[in-house]
């Protein structure tokens, strides 16, 4: 059999059922192997969309997701995917093809070194050399991919490699079971004994407690030890509001700023603060200093050690492991646990401000309040991004884990879209929605066409207000002027036509809601336009959180 044949029975071993591809003649052996196999070939209309499609099976699953793009210009296109998985850790296997390299029949043309651009990009970056060698290369990628801290592993296939043949006796390496290592029981104690000496804990839940294999272990957490949290941006969703509300009711909202939020008043008041799988790839939650609370850092991996998060304990191993033991020491054993819990209220309640406001064009919050409506618990808002992911992060109420995809690691613009027809894939019985703005939309828009073709259920929200709105918000808030960020766009409703799907606009603040439920009803890609109003992102993230900290200050 061709090597390719062999390369493609590798992936097959490895449970992969699609991978996302713009092909090119130097993967057309690769190409022919899949047509004859169980592996889905999705054609997608850029690279960088195949590698966030990729990327984000790997958030949601657990698994590596896999992509494939040809040699030079091809491979280069789907860097920035590669960097998204890498700064949010998604296991992911990337595919790009290269010239013959037995043979120079073309020269240089069209060849970069790929293997060393994708180095610092990746876990490991490796050409295949041999087609003896693929069982072993591909195994490894994939166990490498999805292990603790996951994320990209890139391969190079030469087409000339990909055509040798090889033996039928080749054998595929089998696949086992490995178990995440453990915490050891001194961490833990000693994290327990920091923990019962606490007034006024808090627990944070961050970008790495968002793992698949997770579901229920934080909530049990929570409900245990009866100790109010908060999460991070990428950690939201984390405890389930699944049955009793025990859990849920502990939840003092989003860390969507650094500093100065409202939710900042409970960080402000703890005396420890449990960082419950911190990855300080995220934009700081809260800024430590010499006065602040002592920090204990539970999580897979160590702590990365920042000018703004150098945690005083430390708890590394299986993370759903390591708070089950710590529970069990703990449990009964926390007379201070809902200290801080009567801030709730009042935290939530000036966070949520407005968004019932019946003002035209919508504000965030509206906006986020209409989105919270139309969808069930586990529907999946996936969010480009914007100034809209500020608010979704600091309003959106999440009730199941991953049910509200958002990039705070990389925060690259144009991976909404593609994120959220890859969770359609996975879920196609699950109301999924891509939320966008204007800008980011239009970074990957042709993917209509591939969500057409697809024939998927999906509602793309499209946020406008013909700018990019977040530097222009932040144009304003360091005094520069007006200048050189506004843009024009196309008739929305005509250009989601143009691919077949649907598009509507809408005209009144009570218009919202229905709309977005008539388009799930009607099925198949529907495009929702919504003007918004900004002059929130003045009025609430600037005016008002300052003269809070004046207050403060008196």
């Amino acid at each position: 059999m061709k090597a390719s044949d062999l390369f493609v029975k590798a992936l097959e071993n490895e449970g992969v059922t699609r991978i996302f591809a713009v092909p090119g003649e130097e993967n057309l052996d690769v190409v022919e192997s899949l047509r004859g196999s169980s592996i889905q070939l999705v054609v997608t209309r850029h690279e960088q969309s195949a590698a966030f499609m990729a990327a984000t099976h790997g958030r949601l699953t657990g698994t590596p997701g896999v992509c494939m793009a040809t040699l030079g210009p091809g491979a280069l296109n789907l860097v920035t995917g590669a960097a998204y998985a890498k700064l949010g850790a998604m296991p992911m296997v990337l595919i790009t093809g290269q010239k013959a390299i037995m043979t120079s029949r073309q020269a240089r043309f069209q060849i970069v070194d790929i293997v060393a651009t994708m180095k610092p990009l990746t876990k490991a970056s490796r050409q295949i050399v041999s087609g003896a060698s693929i069982p072993t290369v591909v195994r490894d990628a994939f166990r490498l991919a999805a292990e603790e801290r996951p994320g990209p592993v890139h391969l190079e296939l030469p087409e000339d490699v990909a055509a040798v043949e090889v033996s039928d006796d080749v054998t595929i390496v089998p696949l086992h079971p490995v178990e995440l290592p453990m915490a050891h029981d001194a961490a833990i104690e000693r994290a327990a004994a920091l923990l019962m000496q606490s007034e006024r804990p808090l627990v944070m839940f961050g970008a790495d407690s968002n793992r698949p294999r997770l579901a229920g272990q934080l909530t049990d957490f929570i409900r245990r030890t009866g100790i109010p949290f908060f999460n991070t941006q990428m950690g939201k969703g984390t405890v389930a509001a699944i049955g009793s509300n025990e859990a849920t009711e502990l939840w003092m909202g989003t860390a969507a700023l650094s500093e100065r939020d409202y939710l900042h008043e409970a960080i402000d008041q703890a005396d420890l603060i449990l960082a419950i799988g911190h990855d300080t790839i995220e934009k700081p939650p809260f800024i430590m200093g010499p006065k602040g609370p002592k920090v204990v850092h539970i999580g897979y991996t160590p702590a990365s050690v920042e000018q703004v998060f150098f945690p005083h304990a430390e708890v590394v191993g299986d993370l759903g492991l390591s708070l089950s033991r710590l529970a069990g020491l703990v449990q009964g054993r926390l007379p201070n646990a809902a200290a801080l819990a009567p801030l709730r209220e009042g935290i939530l309640k000036r966070t949520l401000d407005r968004a019932d406001e019946s003002r035209f064009p919508l504000t965030p919050q509206r906006i986020v309040h209409d989105v919270r409506e139309v969808m069930p618990a586990e529907g999946i808002v996936a969010l480009d991004n914007g100034m809209y992911k500020i608010w979704f992060a600091r309003c959106y109420r999440t009730r199941n884990a991953n049910t509200l995809l958002l990039d705070n690691a990389l925060a690259t613009m144009g991976a909404g879209l593609p994120s959220a027809m890859m969770a359609a894939l996975l879920y196609p019985g699950r109301r999924v929605m891509a939320v966008c703005g204007d800008g980011g939309f239009m970074m990957n828009s042709q993917e209509l066409e591939t969500a057409v073709r697809l024939k998927l259920n999906l509602v793309v929200l499209i946020i406008q207000d013909d700018a990019y709105g977040m530097i222009r918000w932040k144009q304003a808030v360091d005094s520069f002027a007006d200048w050189g960020l506004t843009f024009g766009n196309p008739d929305f409703v005509k250009y989601a036509e143009a691919y077949g799907a649907k598009g509507r606009r809408i005209e009144s603040a009570d218009g919202l809601a229905p709309a977005l439920e008539s388009a799930f009803e009607e099925g198949g890609v529907q495009l929702v336009i919504v003007p918004v109003d900004y002059s929130e992102n003045g009025r609430v993230l600037v005016e008002e959180l300052r003269n809070r900290v004046t207050e403060i200050a008196k």
